[in-house]
């Protein structure tokens, strides 16, 4: 779409949104004018948010504490400031999450204002949710109008894996949010030319990596290209610019880091998922170049499933989020043909690029990545299918007299039914009957589109409507099932059971190793602790890689005993193990070796300094093992051994306790 910019408010000449040479005229208030929206935009606008609230925040506290890792670092913060600037899992500050602490921030404002319960940490990441759907929105309507916009957003809103996320407290709620404001950061900087927005969206990317690390780092490719290709000034001025924006994303991502590498070890918490307590480690191992190729020292298992281009269309992946891939990817094609030889600064075009770039580059990592992807780091791909969709549906559209325009088209829909189906069938007990009718509409529907020339405004709306509610029907239907089940642990899954599938990425059963759907304790059980909402702990017993530990009511009676006098009211190896016992009390509890057990901290040196010190007043074994369900560090090994060796041990619950104010004869 080519324009002219004009003072506010001047009557100006704007070409149709798919560059097809029709002129119209429009009265628009500020710079860059553009056509105006019909009198039902805002209504429908207003319709989508609510829906995708309703859809969001519908019994959010179900889930109880969700991921109880991060709500227990959440609990903490609460508590310390100190533990809120670094992200600790416990407020007496021994170590900190595995991630850094940006996502923990907003909820813990959110608990400090409302207290401490399952809506104040959930009910921000749903509204995360929708705010990213509301600027999904607002940028893809910048370009192509509110019909696309509001494509967009519903493609977004109803993707399962986003229906999840924005309802679960794990990290990737805020980097979608912060993406996707980049996103439009840098569609204004492509209309205006102004460094400003390029360094908002620099702001915003950096805020992600302190949010996630290297997973903000995917939508770089896509938001630099499209400002080089088709960013209106000169070459070396967006040179200039972009070097700005990165700038500002150093600046944004490295004050934490520097701030946290610039605090002696000794006045701030281990770097939970590091292995010499250092965050450059954490940053390039761990959560970094770890993740591409396998070689995370401290991670939980050795094998995270099968890797290759279709791996997001496998059975851990594909009811997430691959629903209207082929779609996107049909429309991505079939519209970049169709404007081939377009100027440079051309919308379209630089539509096809951003969106298009950041699909493609994020999809390929994550399908190769041999290290530790779960299938829900697939919610940032949500975006960029939406607008990818909106876009080639509504450009092609509007050229619908031309066959190949109704070619693409039909191609399209008939891939979102296609692949709707089949991904339907992985559940063949669960709505059986909607397989049949998205194929079956989908067959009428491609036909009608081949047609589509010959039919009147009115019949073509119907026929659009029609496709848009085809192609969402399966998502849709996934979502809906999201939010009216029980989520918990460190893997959650959307949808219905699928044979197959894992969170790990690989193959074994829904349920098994890897799956944390409707897992973990109970809404609704008798409480063994103190739980969010009224939820209760279920009784007795440790937990494991998805989920916590559920202490008895009786153990939690034992915990709190005292608890005030002690640093720390138990040390077990394995921050998920920690973090159900420091919800369950509302004390600080040692995580030993951090998230997987395999962080070399505490020494064994330390830890004993720490019980001769009256630190740590009990010990519960792992039997071996850490969270993470793989073997534990030596260190641990070596902690647990000498406890075992040196103190008393006593059944409280059902577990095991070791007292550490009650040593052995002699030791």
């Amino acid at each position: 779409m080519t324009t002219t910019l004009e003072p506010p408010a001047a009557e100006v000449l704007v070409s149709d949104a798919d560059g097809g040479g029709k002129v119209s005229r429009h009265r628009r208030w500020g710079p860059r004018p553009r056509p105006e929206d019909p009198a039902w935009a805002r209504p429908a606008l207003g319709a989508l948010l609510i829906a995708t609230a309703l859809l969001y925040l519908w019994g959010l506290d179900r889930s109880g504490w969700a991921n109880s890792f991060y709500s227990a670092a959440v609990e903490s913060g609460t508590k310390s400031w100190k533990a809120f600037f670094f992200g600790s899992l416990d407020s007496s500050n021994f170590i900190t999450v595995d991630k850094p602490p940006a996502s923990l921030w907003v909820m813990e404002l959110s608990a400090r204002l409302f207290g401490l319960n399952s809506w104040s940490i959930l009910a921000p990441q749903a509204l995360e949710g929708v705010a990213t759907v509301a600027i999904l929105y607002a940028t893809v309507r910048r370009w192509l109008g509110a019909r696309a916009g509001l494509i967009a957003g519903a493609v977004l809103a109803l993707t399962p894996v986003a229906a999840l996320m924005f309802r679960y407290n794990n990290p990737d709620a805020l980097l979608a949010l912060l993406l996707m404001g980049s996103a439009y950061a840098i569609v204004r900087a492509v209309e205006q030319g102004h460094t400003r927005w390029l360094v908002l969206a620099g702001v915003l990317v950096g805020t992600g990596f302190i949010t996630k690390m290297l997973q903000a780092l995917f939508v770089l490719p896509a938001l630099g290209l499209v400002y080089l290709v088709a960013g209106p000034p000169q070459l070396a001025k967006r040179v200039l610019q972009l070097l700005a924006g990165g700038v500002a994303m150093l600046v944004a991502a490295g004050w934490w880091v520097a701030a946290v590498e610039l605090t002696p070890a000794k006045n701030r918490p281990y770097i939970g998922g590091s292995q010499n307590n250092n965050l450059f480690n954490l940053i390039f191992g761990y959560n970094g170049f770890g993740r591409l190729t396998g070689s995370e020292t401290g991670s939980s298992a050795s094998q995270w499933g099968p890797t290759g281009w279709d791996r997001l269309f496998m059975p851990s992946f594909g009811g997430q989020i691959s629903w209207l891939i082929p779609a996107a990817l049909i429309l991505l094609g079939g519209t970049a043909w169709m404007t081939r030889g377009r100027p440079r600064t051309d919308r379209t075009r630089a539509g096809l690029l951003l969106w298009g770039t950041w699909l493609i580059v994020s999809a390929v990592v994550l399908s190769y990545g041999h290290g530790i992807i779960h299938p829900y780091y697939t919610v940032a791909l949500a975006a960029p299918i939406g607008a990818l969709v909106a876009l080639g549906a509504t450009v092609l559209w509007r050229r619908r007299q031309e066959a190949p325009a109704r070619a693409v088209l039909a191609a399209a829909l008939a891939a979102a039914a296609l692949w709707s189906f089949m991904l339907l069938g992985r559940s063949p007990q669960w709505i059986p009957a909607l397989r049949f009718l998205v194929l079956a509409a989908g067959v009428v529907l491609v036909a009608a589109i081949l047609k589509a020339r010959i039919w009147s405004t009115r019949m073509a709306l119907a026929v659009a409507g029609a496709s848009l509610v085809v192609g969402l029907a399966g998502p849709t239907a996934y979502s809906v099932e999201t939010a009216a089940s029980t989520h918990s642990g460190a893997i959650p899954s959307a949808g219905p059971t699928i044979a197959g599938a894992s969170g790990f990425g690989g193959g074994g059963p829904r349920g098994g190793p890897g799956s944390a759907r409707r897992a973990g304790f109970a809404p609704g059980q008798p409480p063994g602790g103190r739980g969010p909402s009224g939820f209760g702990r279920g009784p007795g017993g440790g937990g494991g890689l998805l989920n916590s530990s559920s202490p008895s009511a009786a153990l939690v009676a034992a915990l709190e005993a005292r608890g005030a006098d002690y640093s720390w009211v138990l040390a077990v190896v394995g921050s998920d193990e920690a973090a159900g016992y420091e919800l369950a009390t509302d004390d600080p509890v040692m995580a030993i070796g951090g998230f997987n057990g395999t962080d070399p901290a505490p020494s064994l040196a330390s830890f004993e300094q720490d019980v001769r010190a009256g630190k740590i007043h009990y010990f519960i074994a792992s039997g071996g093992r850490g969270s993470g369900g793989g073997a534990t560090s030596s260190t641990a090994s070596a902690i647990t051994s000498w406890v075992e060796s040196n103190f008393t041990s006593k059944t409280v619950g059902g577990t095991t306790v070791y007292d550490l104010t009650s040593p052995t004869g002699g030791s």
